[in-house]
């Protein structure tokens, strides 16, 4: 009867009834939910790939800023601007997905049980709790915030990109309404966010994601846009191509690394202005010439090793000063006025003298390679002298030297030590057997020297004997004939014979220089 009081049971049934309608309405179905799964992975997917291509234009911007100066310079502050904003308005989404999803990942990492985020209370504890609206207006002022600002600093310069960026990021008239589908003014932010699956929100927050990675790509790619539209027309008319290397020469077996590139046969700017020193002395305008893109250098290579150019290219656009730095280095090797030729089996040096080397490595300044060994110096530049000691049959000599990438070059040699030779006595210029008159037997000086021995080591007669046939033998001290001597010869007959022998020798360069027997000299008394 209409009017009548309900009665307490039909009340639980009316309230019961109300709870089952309202679950009906909010039972969100396994596929709707799987459907919100798949476009969240691939708006993930795709802020992934459009973040690598903005770094990649931002990169670009970089290098023209760098090397080009002008208007680069304030293209590059603006991208500066607009990727710090975006990059503070996207972590700060990326933290509000990861609190809302907190408890989801407790039992699924990875966030693929689509099912099982058909709930929304994180997200409306967040947002929408009782008594505070603190977080909402803030998320509010931050898409606000960031449309004005990329508005304000590239919508100032471009203005046919200010509707695109209002529309991604609009949030509604003056009092944050939209009209919904029945024409009734509805709140933007309760219309998008109350009350929806967990997976619902975190596919809208990662698709205003890619509208801050889609807007931060238009900025970059418009100011790169000229720039990328002159570099796409590309003809023989225009460019030339240029092989780019790391360093002067490579050996067989490194990896080449040389790039094929582009260069612009004309057009380019010539320096304003040239800042440089070459080893820390100042260039003059007598030691380069200004020419397109850069200066042609007019210096003397200088002694061999490494030369360093450092200072500054200037160059004036638009009034703007660009200073392109400038920090190479070419080396210098010693220029080859000979053939290197050396006999494999001959690697000898002699015990007691001074012998000489020449220790250098091909396409390496004589001031990067180092030598070692016992009894080893350099003199000048490849330039060494050898001086073994005694006790050893051979040395080793050990050489290496440094390239220009910072390799490091080393071999090892290894040469026969061997001792003296014998020397020769040798009487008025001559060896062996010679014939002498008896008067001037006596006024000569007895000689001991190294007979067809290339190096120079004098050597000092301390003493000999002096014998003849059928007479004593008579000791002489220093390297002439004295009394008992010259007694002797004049007691030996015509076609006689006088042997010198048992001499004793010094090396006037080194007194403790062990040299062997002298052999003796036969002379005939005619």
């Amino acid at each position: 009867m209409a009017g009548a009081k309900e009665t307490p049971r039909q009340k639980l049934i009316s309230l019961m009834y109300l709870v089952f309608i309202t679950m009906l309405a909010l039972n969100v179905s396994k596929e709707v939910l799987d459907g919100f799964g798949q476009m969240y992975v691939k708006i993930s997917d795709a802020n992934t790939r459009v973040d690598e291509s903005n770094d990649n234009i931002y990169e670009n911007i970089k290098v023209n800023a760098e090397e080009k100066g002008g208007k680069w310079i304030g293209h590059l502050r603006t991208a500066e601007e607009i990727k710090k904003e975006s990059d503070e308005f996207y972590d700060r989404i990326s933290e509000i997905m990861n609190q809302i999803s907190e408890k989801q990942r407790e039992k699924d990492p990875d966030l693929k049980e689509y099912a099982q985020m058909d709930k929304g209370e994180s997200l409306d504890m967040l947002f929408f709790k009782e008594g505070s609206s603190d977080a909402k207006e803030e998320f509010i002022d931050l898409i606000n915030t960031y449309k004005m600002h990329v508005i304000q600093v590239f919508g100032s310069q471009y203005p046919e990109y200010i509707e695109m960026v209002e529309n991604r990021f609009y949030t509604g008239d003056e009092n944050g309404n939209i009209v919904n589908s029945d024409g009734m003014d509805e709140d933007w932010f309760f219309s998008n966010y109350q009350g929806m699956p967990l997976i619902s929100s975190l596919a809208k927050f990662s698709l205003m994601q890619n509208d801050i990675r889609q807007t931060e790509h238009d900025v970059f790619a418009t100011l790169m846009g000229k720039e990328l539209k002159m570099s796409s027309n590309v003809n023989e008319t225009n460019y030339i191509s240029l092989l780019k290397t790391e360093k002067g020469a490579y050996y067989q077996g490194e990896t080449f690394d040389g790039s094929v590139i582009l260069g612009r046969k004309g057009g380019a700017q010539k320096p304003n202005g040239v800042e440089l020193e070459l080893d820390g002395r100042k260039l003059t305008e007598n030691d380069y010439e200004l020419i397109d893109g850069g200066i042609r250098l007019k210096i003397r290579t200088g002694n061999p090793g490494d030369h360093v150019i450092k200072g500054d290219l200037i160059f004036l656009n638009e009034g703007v000063e660009s200073r392109i730095p400038v920090d190479q280095s070419f080396p210098v090797i010693s220029k080859p006025n000979s053939a290197v030729i050396s006999a494999d089996k001959m690697n000898v040096v002699y015990i007691g003298v001074e012998n000489p080397l020449t220790i250098s490595i091909p396409g390496i300044p004589d001031n990067k390679v180092r030598a070692s060994a016992n009894g080893l110096k350099r003199t000048r530049g490849s330039k060494y002298i050898l001086t073994p000691a005694g006790g050893g049959r051979e040395v080793i000599i050990r050489a290496s030297g440094t390239l220009p990438d910072g390799q490091v070059v080393s071999s090892q040699s290894k040469f026969r030590v061997k001792g003296l030779p014998n020397p020769t006595c040798q009487i008025a210029g001559k060896t062996g057997s010679i014939s002498l008159p008896k008067g001037a037997i006596g006024k000569q000086t007895v000689v001991a020297l190294f007979e067809d021995f290339d190096f120079d080591l004098p050597l000092r007669v301390l003493g000999y004997t002096l014998s003849a046939p059928g007479l004593p033998a008579i000791e002489v001290s220093g390297n002439k004939f004295n009394n008992d001597a010259r007694g002797l010869i004049n007691r030996v007959r015509s076609g006689g014979k006088l042997t010198i022998e048992n001499i004793k020798v010094r090396a006037n360069s080194n007194p403790k220089l062990a040299i062997k027997s002298v052999r003796p000299i036969i002379i005939t008394v005619i």
